[in-house]
């Protein structure tokens, strides 16, 4: 069952987010307002065929695979890491006294864009809060801390955007969020799972203490296609 994990975007685009498909059948990627991710079934040489002819060009995309990938000459790489894969088999929940959650919402994209785009938890743009259950800790009006879900599909919900203001480190927010973010996927009988920098060792002992789980190390890029001529 676990397998589905080694390659999250496909399933994802594939069962609960088919309607963010921008692509088809075979090559899935989401609306770019969306998210910058991009999945292919087996990213077998076919595959990469497929993906030279049909994949725009002179747009950044995404992948997470367990595959180690070799791109084809034609695209690009502009980034790539080791990232780990961590699932939540038991949850331990964390309920500090005196920090307030709530909900947000369109009203507040504004104010997530601005933060996600100063800690750089993962790509955020217009509509990525269709993803949904998107949460937050304001001070006075600020939006300082977020969480929320991101890629879903059959049994699993991923945890993504978790992040805090620099201003305001080291009040476990973070962890408040990250808590409550969880209890609500396990609420819905589905397993949490997140990803994480290899290199991020503070925020891999804050999943660790929140009762997730190093599952496989997973390949992250950053590519695009070049237009022709």
């Amino acid at each position: 069952m676990e397998m589905i994990l080694d390659n999250p975007i496909w399933h994802a685009l594939s069962t609960h987010h088919r309607n963010f498909n921008e692509g088809d059948d075979r090559l899935k990627y989401f609306y770019p307002e969306i998210s910058p991710f991009v999945a292919m079934a087996d990213w077998d040489e076919e595959d990469k065929e497929y993906l030279v002819e049909k994949l725009p060009a002179d747009r950044n995309f995404f992948y997470i695979t367990a595959q180690s990938l070799d791109l084809p000459e034609h695209c690009k790489r502009g980034f790539t890491i080791k990232l780990f894969q961590l699932v939540c088999r038991k949850h331990l929940p964390f309920h500090p006294p005196g920090i307030q959650i709530r909900s947000l919402g369109k009203a507040d994209i504004p104010q997530m864009i601005e933060l996600t785009a100063l800690t750089k938890p993962g790509p955020f743009n217009q509509r990525t809060i269709e993803f949904g259950n998107y949460i937050g800790i304001f001070e006075e009006e600020r939006l300082v801390a977020m969480a929320g879900e991101r890629l879903k599909f059959p049994g699993y919900t991923e945890v993504s955007a978790i992040c805090t203001h620099p201003d305001y480190t080291g009040r476990r927010y973070s962890a408040a969020l990250l808590s409550q973010a969880t209890a609500g996927i396990v609420s819905e009988g589905q397993t949490p799972f997140l990803h994480v920098r290899n290199d991020n060792t503070r925020a891999i002992d804050l999943y660790e203490q929140a009762g997730y789980e190093f599952r496989c190390e997973m390949d992250f890029a950053i590519f695009k296609k070049p237009s022709f001529g």
